[in-house]
């Protein structure tokens, strides 16, 4: 299809034009949106315009629609709404004039949803009714009424375009995703809860959000108890009555049990007896007569007038609210709910549901799930009570603010991405009180979603719209609230786990890099994100702090910060300097549209399964810490030594010290830096089981001395005048995880540094001593098992590592 004629870009025209017997309606506007013709937006895979929605209805017997034409924006003119094409025209954040001419004597009004909008349009003079509307952020059907004397004579329904993402493709599956994890999550939910009794009572549930959804749904749940009414669930019990036998039309067998029990009841009767009891005939005079019966009692129809009677409740707190605003009382709003208000009161009466019990208790049943009219109020109710719900073809929703709707979907895609591989613990975005249930999930509420990675155990947490606790309690200028927080914590062997904070947040904002402009100079022309937002993430970064207990210093909390918005070419952004600096500086922006998620799926795994060393490496470190490795590795503290026989162990044992030949220390003045000793047991004295290093210990003391001066232990003949080391240990301490053998042995002692000390599983993983070999034993551990080859099987004698490799 061909392009638009040039000129109309910045051109306010003719839009849409409505002719009829009393009135003729005009919007005029924007034909075009700059960004969408930039990004080349709702357009399919040949770059042809997608079809937009226009639907202009006469709803009064007295009017009659003579005309519809609205604009084309392929050839630039005014075309007849019936026979061709509807393209789209009406787009978010523009701004549209509304003109109504009336042409007969009656009263014309205009009607919409929205306060505001309706406000915006007021008469001018007797015949006009004109004012400018604005969308801002709303996006997909909007109902424009004309009222003819105060009842609805025209319907205009548009269809709002996006400007920053396709309406087709993104807005479509940006509102799948967010019904389809919102409904995983309460399903989930709903399969671990039962009892509703007992529970908090909470007001986290938005009465605004309960009522505007309310209004779609609420005569579907109408209907829905309408269909049940004709073939209501029951449940057949049977009623035990005792009477004259004489009225019993069939005795069942418990009446041998009965009679057994109250022989009184048993007459003689020679003639007419048929019970015989030691030669005597008898009949009975009462007996149990059983009838079957259908009740409507049961856990489903208590289910449904549970339902009735939280919205009842609900819709009482709204009418509340509405009551105590007087200055913005809205009429046909009190309409809307007096008229729900007596509808309910009428299903409450019906057969089936006015004498049913208290429901206690909730059990999802097949009933509920499947049976007619059931199913469909069920439905309801989960849409009703989590409060957040926003698929369009179930709830028709008149727009959707686009920016808030962004915002969620970024979390809970997050979590959507993160749950795929990783086990959900737990999440406080569904919950339930005695008025239902809710989704935790609006710019007044926090969210918390927890996981475990079955790869290493390790935990971590995905907050929204808030901090961790430990954060929040700091506050050293302004008080700072980023839209979703990512905690890891990564395990250290031995160690203590360190918490690494990384902030994601969302900005529904796109600059599309016009040409000529200072961002298209900036950034080779490539749309990215605004400036002022990846400001804001060196904001995040520097502001957010943490405190130890007991110190004075403060700490940055977070790590990295990004910025999500919506674009959806990943591979050009890749050339972006906003993404290339997540390299560099740990900040910068992603792309993230349902179909763009690949670069930040594939960071957040990086992220996760980086080694405590490598996501301290993705911040910005401070000046002078380019010692970091450095310090760690060039201090060698720790002598691991070999003993000359099995008895020696309990000798330094029970000696507190520990001596070796001084020769085997190639380098002495590495003698002033060692602070620990540890003992290697060979397999040759303790065999397989007992191979590898158990004990170590704090040096207090050492000496140089002839081997004849250590007279705690008798010198082997020949040896009294070589030079020994003996090291006085303060205490001798046991290693939680020995550090085992792993193929290699200690022939007389090696030296290591105390980091690898604490952290090594095999002897081999001593030998390590670059940063580039730790760095990828490090990563390497994070997924299994890691083996270290050496070029010899002693360690103290092997030169060189060979490699480092993942065991499977």
């Amino acid at each position: 299809m061909a392009l638009h004629p040039s000129g109309f870009l910045n051109q306010a025209v003719e839009l849409l034009r409505v002719k009829t017997n009393l009135f003729d309606l005009y919007i005029l506007g924007k034909p075009f949106h700059p960004t969408v013709e930039t990004l080349k937006l709702h357009r399919d895979a040949a770059e042809d315009w997608v079809d937009a929605t226009l639907n202009v209805v006469s709803r009064h017997h007295l009017l009659r629609i003579h005309a519809i034409q609205v604009f084309s924006p392929v050839t630039g003119e005014m075309m007849d709404a019936n026979s061709e094409r509807i393209l789209p025209c009406f787009y978010e954040t523009q701004t549209y004039q509304l003109v109504i001419e009336n042409k007969s004597s009656h009263t014309l009004e205009f009607f919409h949803d929205h306060i505001h909008l309706r406000q915006a349009i007021k008469p001018l003079g007797r015949h006009i009714l004109s004012g400018m509307l604005n969308f801002q952020n709303e996006i997909g059907y909007t109902d424009l009424a004309i009222l003819l004397d105060g009842a609805e004579c025209l319907k205009v329904q548009l269809e709002i375009f996006p400007t920053k993402l396709d309406y087709k493709s993104d807005y479509q599956a940006i509102l799948q995703d967010v019904n389809q994890q919102i409904y995983n999550l309460s399903f989930d939910f709903m399969r671990k809860t039962y009892h509703l009794t007992g529970l908090k009572e909470t007001n986290n549930q938005s009465l605004t959000e309960f009522f505007a959804i309310l209004q779609h749904v609420f005569q579907q749940l109408v209907d829905a108890i309408e269909r049940i009414k004709d073939a209501p669930h029951t449940r057949l019990f049977s009623e035990h009555k005792v009477t004259d036998a004489a009225k019993v039309k069939r005795a069942g067998r418990e009446n041998i049990a009965f009679l057994t029990r109250n022989p009184h009841y048993l007459i003689k009767d020679d003639g007419r007896g048929f019970l015989e009891v030691k030669g005597t005939m008898y009949r009975p005079q009462r007996l149990i007569e059983t009838k079957r019966k259908l009740d409507y009692d049961t856990g489903e129809n208590r289910f449904l007038r549970w339902v009735l009677l939280r919205i009842e409740t609900k819709l009482k707190q709204v009418h509340a609210q509405l009551n105590g605003m007087d200055h913005k009382k809205d009429s046909v709003l009190l309409d809307r709910m007096i008229n729900m208000q007596g509808q309910l009161r009428r299903l409450l009466q019906i057969d089936f549901l006015r004498d049913v019990g208290t429901m206690r208790q909730m059990s999802v049943s097949l009933v509920l799930q499947m049976a007619p009219g059931y199913r469909d109020a069920y439905r309801m109710y989960l849409m009703l009570m989590k409060g957040l719900s926003i698929q369009s073809d179930l709830f028709h929703l008149s727009m959707k603010d686009m920016a808030q709707l962004y915002e969620y979907w970024c979390f809970l895609k997050i979590h959507g991405l993160l749950s795929r591989k990783y086990k959900l613990l737990k999440q406080d975005i569904i919950r339930i009180n005695r008025n239902g249930l809710f989704v935790k999930l609006d710019r007044t509420q926090e969210a918390r979603v927890e996981y475990e990675n079955p790869a290493n155990g390790e935990r971590f947490e995905l907050y929204y719209n808030t901090l961790p606790l430990e954060d929040k309690k700091i506050r050293t200028t302004l008080a700072q609230r980023p839209d979703n927080v990512l905690t890891l914590r990564k395990h250290e062997a031995n160690q203590q786990h360190k918490v690494y904070k990384y902030v994601f947040d969302a900005k529904y904002r796109l600059n599309p890099a016009y040409e000529g402009t200072p961002y298209h100079g900036s950034y080779q022309g490539l749309p990215g994100p605004e400036e002022e937002d990846i400001n804001t993430m060196h904001r995040y970064r520097d502001a957010i702090v943490y405190q130890d207990k007991g110190s004075e210093n403060f700490e940055r909390s977070m790590f990295g910060a990004y910025v999500l918005f919506p674009y959806g070419d990943e591979e050009k952004f890749k050339q972006h300097r906003f993404y290339k600096s997540i390299e560099l500086v740990n900040i910068g922006a992603f792309p993230f549209l349902p179909k763009a998620t690949g670069l930040m799926e594939k960071f957040l795994d990086e992220l996760i399964m980086d080694s405590p060393e490598k996501a301290f490496e993705r911040s910005t470190r401070p000046r002078g810490s380019a010692d970091y490795y450095q310090n760690k590795l060039g201090s060698k503290n720790v002598l691991v030594g070999s003993l000359k026989d099995k008895s020696q162990l309990d000798f330094i044992k029970k000696q507190l010290f520990y001596h070796t030949p001084l020769n085997n220390i190639t380098d002495h003045k590495l003698l002033t830096q060692l602070e620990y000793v540890a003992i290697y047991q060979s397999k040759n004295w303790f065999g397989a089981d007992g191979q590898g290093v158990y004990l170590y210990g704090k040096i207090t003391d050492w000496q140089v001395l002839k081997r004849e001066q250590i007279k705690e232990r008798p010198a082997q003949r020949g040896t009294e005048h070589r030079l020994y080391v003996k090291f006085v240990v303060e205490e001798w301490l046991i290693r939680e995880t020995p550090i085992l053998s792993g193929g290699v042995g200690v022939r007389s002692c090696m030296l290591t540094t105390k980091y690898m000390f604490d952290r090594a599983y095999e002897l081999a993983e001593l030998k390590l001593d670059t940063e580039a070999q730790l760095q990828e034993w490090r990563e390497k551990r994070r997924h299994g098992r890691v083996k270290v080859q050496l070029d010899h099987a002693d360690v103290d004698v092997a030169k060189r590592v060979l490699g480092i490799k993942v065991v499977e």
